[in-house]
Order: structure tokens, then sequence, then C-alpha cells
């Protein structure tokens, strides 16, 4: 990635907040954060209320209308899953694009050095720098963090039932995703293509979950050996063998403990690019997928690979790297 560029403070224009209110904390909160900040710092804003996850990507393409208009800034307020569906819509618009983190487990955010306490997440917003960040894409749908097919969407699914009843807390981000692995999980059989080349290459698996990452950080936390390709332009894919329940709760375990690159059951190897399809004996042409924790389904072939812009991301000026933690 290129140097960063400075951003220009207030002169960058209106700063337009796509925030979902139902993410983290009480949302109103996050207008009397505004004021402190960008009021007090003389920046013009608007905040774009979504109270449902459906209006999100509408909000945010007139938030970008807007901030094209008048030179301003695109920013996020909410989870990674908030985070996405903004930035598909920034991306390639040449808006600065800003985040506020409201989520459990915020990877984004925390691999580039944002903070998750409102007020201090809006400083960077007022004298931050703006970053190249690479987005990862699937059939050209945005992924920031992961995307993945298999095993990893039902526990996305179940984890989201247990925190509407426990709270968004990641001990109950564990706990479910334990009790979705205690289930017999079923097996896809999948004709995976590395690099886009021949189809005749492609190798045919069984597997549960085939998972894509694009975040350094959360790469590192499970001990994937590859993390770093992330920052040198290239994705990380991690594809387990077909095992059975038991061994499935050891990978959960290994992965906790930032231990899972130790496992002969799981395989990660670095690519440009990668297409995943199921074979004839896999039923119907389509695979549920997750991105950035928000499932849908998806025809196949499903094609991974990097965007050929980064988003600008408004990110602390002083940042030099690794995870913040910062309240």
């Amino acid at each position: 990635m290129s140097e960063p560029h400075p951003a220009p403070g207030a002169a960058r224009g209106k700063v337009f907040i796509v925030l979902n209110v139902g993410s983290g904390r009480p949302d109103d909160t996050m207008a009397d954060a505004a004021r402190r900040v960008l009021g007090g710092a003389g920046i013009a804003y608007e905040i774009l209320e979504a109270h449902r996850g459906s209006e999100i990507a509408d909000l945010a393409k007139r938030a970008v209308a807007a901030a094209r208009a008048c030179g301003g800034s695109v920013v996020a307020a909410g989870g990674d899953g908030t985070l996405n569906a903004v930035a598909e819509q920034v991306l390639g618009s040449g808006c600065p694009y800003g985040v506020l983190p409201q989520g459990t487990f915020n990877y984004f955010a925390r691999a580039h050095g944002i903070p998750t306490e409102n007020d201090a997440a809006l400083r960077v917003i007022v004298a931050g720098n703006t970053r190249p960040v690479q987005v990862g894409l699937v059939n050209d749908r945005v992924f920031l963090v992961n995307a993945s097919v298999g095993l990893y969407p039902q526990v996305l699914e179940d984890r989201e039932a247990y925190k509407q009843r426990f709270g968004r807390f990641r001990v109950v981000a564990m706990l479910s995703a334990m009790a979705t692995l205690l289930r017999e999980p079923r097996q896809l059989h999948l004709l995976v293509d590395e690099d886009g080349g021949d189809p005749a290459g492609a190798v045919e698996l069984r597997t549960p979950t085939v998972f894509v990452g694009n975040n350094r950080l959360q790469l590192e936390q499970i001990g994937v050996p590859e993390a770093n390709a992330v920052e040198a332009g290239r994705l990380v894919v991690i594809v387990l063998e077909p095992v059975g329940t038991w061994t499935l709760v050891g990978l959960l375990l290994r992965g906790a403990l930032g231990r899972l690159g130790e496992a002969n059951a799981a395989r990660s190897f670095a690519t440009a690019s990668l297409s995943v399809t199921k074979t004839r004996r896999g039923g119907a042409r389509r695979l549920k997928i997750a991105t950035d924790g928000e499932v849908r389904r998806e025809a196949v072939p499903l094609r991974f690979h990097v965007a050929p812009e980064p988003l600008m991301l408004i990110a602390p000026a002083d940042w030099s790297g690794g995870d913040s933690e910062v309240q």
C-alpha cells in the first residue's frame, strides 16, 4: 500500500454519519458526541439513522451522493456488518471513509488503530490521515474482514440468536459457536480453484467450511501463519478437513488460543483470487455465504479477489500498526 495522505481536517467538508441505531451502545450518545467533537471543531455534520439493517445501503447511497457534491466524507457507525454495507457504497466514489465502531469484535476498526469510544473515534475523523485499505470482493460484494461458506455462516446465524437472548458479549459469541459445533455439521462438496487459473486444475474438496480472511488482526489472533499476506495485497484462505464434531470443537479452542495454524486438520494459504463452486453431487447451485457477519445465499461459482482500488480510510495520524483496544 502507498503512504498515507494527510487529511485536510475541517476543510474536507461536511461529514455524513450513517448510524445503525441497533448496534452496540445507545444511539443517543452519538448525537452528543458528534456535537462535542465535530461541532466543537467547526465541522458540519449530518447523522442519517438506520432503524433497520435494510435501510443502511440506501442511506449510504444518499450519504455518498451528498458527500461527493460538497467534497465531504462518509462515516459508518455500527458493527462490522454496518461498516461493510457503507463501505460498499463508498468504494470507488473518491470519498474519504471513516468508522465509528459499535460492534462486538470491531476487527476492522481495531486493525487500523481506530478507538471504540465515540469521542475518541470522532477525534480521528477530525484530525486523522486518509490511508488506502485493501478491500475483498466476492462476486463483486465487499468484505472488509472475512467471507466464508459452510459452517462459519451457520455459526454466525446461531450467534446472532444467542446475542438477542443473552446480550452482545464475546463470551456469548464463543459459547454459541461451541453449541453450533456440537450439532453434526454437514460437509460441502466443492471445487476450489486457486488464483483463478485453468478450471481443469481445480481441486475437489469435502469440507465443512471455507474461510477467506482480509483482516490481519483476526488472522493473527487465531494463529494463521499467513496473516501478514493481507498487507501484501492478498487474501488468506482457511479450509478444514472433513473431521468430526469433537475435532471441530478442538479447532475452535485452538483458534481461541491463537494456535489454529498448528492443527493438521486446518490448511491455510495466501492467494490473489479464489473460485469456489459446488460439485454435481453437492445439490442446489447456491451456497450460504457470510460477509463480515451478514449471511445470505449466493449463486455459484463464488469468486473471491482483492478489489482493484482501495478504500480511503480516515485513520489516526500517529498510528503505526497493531491492535487498538482503546475504550
